[in-house]
C-alpha cells in the first residue's frame, strides 16, 4: 500500500467536506453539533469506500443516476434554504437535526463511494485506507466548521448568505 498516495486521496476526498463545513459553520452551530457532524462525516468516509468496493458498480448502473446530479440537488436545496432563512431574520438551522447531519455526511462522501469502486486497484488493505479517509475527513470537517463559526462572528447574516451561495456554486461545479 502506498501510504502517501492514500493520504493524498484522503485529502482530496476531504476538500468538499471542508468547503461545505465552512458554509455550515456560519450557522452558529453548537460545539455538540460541530463534534457530531464531524464524526458523522468521518464515519461516512470510512464506510462509503468499503460500500463502493462491494456494490458500487451495481448500484450506479441500477439507479442510472450520476452522483454529480445528486450532489447538485442536495447542495442547491441546502444553499437556497440558508439564503431564505437569513432574510427571514431567523437563525438558520438553529439546531441541526440528525437527518440534516446524515444528509450532509452523505453528500460530501459520495466521492468516497466512487473511490471505493476502484480502491482494490490501489491497495490490498481497504480497511486501513478507509480509516485514513475517515480521520482526514473528520479533521477537515471540524476545521471548516470552526472557521465558518469565526466568520459568522465577524460578518453575521452576510456570512450565512455567502455560505448559501457557496453551496449552490459547489453544487453547480459538480456538474461542470
Amino acid at each position: 500500500m502506498n501510504i502517501i498516495l492514500i493520504f493524498l486521496i484522503a485529502v482530496s476526498l476531504s476538500m468538499d467536506a471542508f468547503s461545505l463545513s465552512i458554509a455550515y459553520g456560519t450557522m452558529k452551530l453548537s460545539k455538540k453539533e460541530i463534534n457530531s457532524l464531524s464524526i458523522i462525516v468521518g464515519l461516512y468516509h470510512f464506510f462509503m469506500p468499503i460500500l463502493g468496493m462491494f456494490i458500487g458498480k451495481f448500484v450506479l448502473n441500477m439507479l442510472n443516476v450520476r452522483e454529480d446530479i445528486i450532489i447538485l440537488v442536495i447542495f442547491c436545496l441546502i444553499g437556497i434554504n440558508m439564503i431564505f432563512e437569513s432574510f427571514r431574520g431567523v437563525e438558520p438551522l438553529n439546531r441541526m437535526k440528525l437527518f440534516e447531519m446524515l444528509t450532509f455526511g452523505f453528500a460530501v462522501s459520495l466521492d468516497s463511494f466512487s473511490v471505493g469502486i476502484g480502491i482494490h486497484n490501489l491497495t490490498n488493505n481497504v480497511i486501513v485506507s478507509s480509516l485514513i479517509f475517515s480521520i482526514t475527513s473528520f479533521a477537515f470537517t471540524y476545521m471548516g466548521l470552526l472557521f465558518g463559526n469565526k466568520l459568522n462572528k465577524y460578518f453575521g447574516k452576510y456570512a450565512t448568505i455567502a455560505g448559501g451561495f457557496t453551496l449552490i456554486i459547489l453544487g453547480i461545479s459538480y456538474i461542470l
